[in-house]
């Protein structure tokens, strides 16, 4: 096959077919007698491979996996496989309790409220048990912004700011890393609604699954790839 044969059965461009030989996503190319490269069904499988798994596990380890696969032994490579698979079992387990959580917390009622029933840095601190450094860490980071409440910025957190750090502590008690928050959770500064954190933890739930799917596709077409070299 030409590189543009390849390209086209793995849905990529003739560049990125030469980016990823490079890579050594797939395996050399034999050259014709006039230099032109050609290709095998093993380069369209490996291209395939790497698209599923670069889906399920990003670019920098999809690379990884598939030149093990040609380079080292299959062991090496299924255990990386193992690995992912363990990996998203992990985001699923702790989105499920991230979940329970948030629907607790946000489900409580927060009318009536009073100048009196908002809390500073330290109350808050202790009623969360957690540092007060932790709250103005998220602070900073844009995940539980409080009210200034005098012209020297003292923090003071309303009712539906510490509901807010409720579900930020829960979230982080079952794994999940700041980073991750922020892009989970873009609404959380702005004072949602229960039904806003519940879209973002299903569009997550969506996403795990979307990977599991791909590296599904993956194993697929890898088991191929895998079946051509012991030939």
């Amino acid at each position: 096959m030409r590189t543009v044969d390849v390209a086209r059965r793995a849905g990529y461009s003739v560049q990125q077919i030469r980016n990823l030989e490079r890579d050594g996503v797939l395996p050399p190319a034999l050259r014709s007698a006039a230099g032109y490269r050609r290709y095998g069904e093993v380069h369209v499988r490996s291209a395939l491979a790497y698209r599923a798994l670069a889906a399920g596990v990003g670019p920098v380890e999809a690379k990884r996996v598939v030149r093990t696969v040609h380079d080292r032994p299959i062991a090496e490579a299924l255990a990386l496989l193992d690995a992912a698979h363990a990996r998203l079992y992990r985001e699923r387990t702790d989105l499920e309790l991230a979940k329970r959580a948030a629907a607790a917390i946000s489900a409580e009622p927060i009318d009536d409220v009073r100048a009196s029933d908002s809390m500073s840095v330290s109350e808050l601190a202790a009623a969360l048990g957690v540092r007060p450094s932790t709250l103005r860490h998220w602070d900073a980071e844009g995940l539980v912004v409080p009210d200034r409440a005098t012209t020297q910025g003292t923090r003071r957190y309303s009712p539906a700011q510490v509901r807010d750090a409720r579900i930020v502590h829960q979230l982080r008690s079952a794994g999940y890393r700041v980073d991750t928050l922020r892009a989970l959770m873009p609404d959380l500064p702005r004072g949602h609604r229960s039904g806003d954190v519940e879209a973002a933890l299903a569009a997550r739930d969506a996403s795990i699954t979307a990977r599991s799917h791909a590296l599904l596709d993956a194993a697929a077409a890898l088991t191929a790839v895998i079946a051509h070299a012991a030939s």
